[in-house]
């Protein structure tokens, strides 16, 4: 029995192994990024960590490096075509390939549209969807040359329902949703897989800044956000821990999903 245990341990441990792959994240330095690119990186691929914060990004990649992991630390603003072709273009010199690509960053502006600017508008959408456009743009050829690749976009509950004062952001993550859907029906031939994930409220300084935006109690608005089937907010891990399982062989049959992990909220 024992015997039989330790195959079935050994199978489940290969399904979710990430051993010689090579991941791109972006929205690295902090929060939900920096969970998903320690965790890709504990499960044995090489993380290109992206994101344009300097000092925090670095402290991903050391963090990664000093838990005998590998990474690199790219300075890359999404919004710009040329920094995302840069940034694909140093990575497959270094290693030949990117066969994960997890589209994380976003922003969240807690607005409705009278109050939103013009400016403001374009920030959200171009950070958080247009960004998402540019890289995958970039990485997908190279997923076509290597005939594979597996894409995580990270969207979120309100990427399925409104959510109050929040339009640019609803209006970004609801497109991110959609957009995963087209480019898992345009790349299914190419033996591709594009999938998005769905989180509720995570812990994490975009949380904390929405609680600010809005000038509220923070203790009130963090029970508020957990106030779903599951009695808590999500951590990092949560959502780190969905999309390894998208970006490994266990999930090898499923593509263009909108995969929810918010502890019951939109139940």
């Amino acid at each position: 029995m024992n015997g039989q245990f330790s195959k079935i341990e050994g199978r489940a441990t290969q399904l979710l192994s990430l051993e010689g792959k090579v991941a791109m994240i972006t929205g690295a330095a902090s929060g939900i990024g920096r969970g998903i690119s320690t965790r890709l990186a504990e499960m044995g691929a090489f993380v290109a960590v992206l994101d344009i914060d300097d000092v925090k990004g670095r402290d991903t990649a050391a963090e990664i490096e000093a838990q005998g992991g590998a990474a690199v630390f790219l300075n890359c603003d999404v919004r710009s075509a040329a920094e995302c072709r840069r940034a694909v273009e140093t990575v497959i010199q270094r290693s030949g390939k990117i066969d994960i690509l997890c589209n994380c960053v976003g922003i969240a502006i807690r607005k409705d549209i009278v109050d939103l600017t013009e400016d403001e508008w374009d920030l959200a959408l171009d950070v958080t969807l247009k960004g998402i456009y540019l890289l995958s743009r970039e990485v997908v050829p190279h997923m076509i040359r290597n005939g594979r690749g597996s894409i995580i976009n990270i969207g979120s509950g309100w990427s399925l329902k409104g959510g109050p004062r929040a339009a640019s952001y609803c209006a970004a993550k609801g497109g991110a949703v959609n957009l995963t859907r087209a480019m898992a029906i345009d790349h299914g031939k190419h033996n591709i897989r594009v999938n998005c994930v769905c989180p509720g409220d995570v812990d994490t300084p975009m949380l904390r800044s929405e609680c600010a935006q809005l000038a509220e109690d923070k203790e009130a608005f963090m029970r508020e956000a957990a106030d779903r089937p599951l009695a808590r907010v999500g951590t990092p891990d949560d959502i780190a821990n969905a999309v390894l399982f998208l970006a490994s062989p266990m999930s090898s049959w499923i593509t263009g999903a909108a995969l929810v992990v918010d502890g019951g909220g939109l139940a």
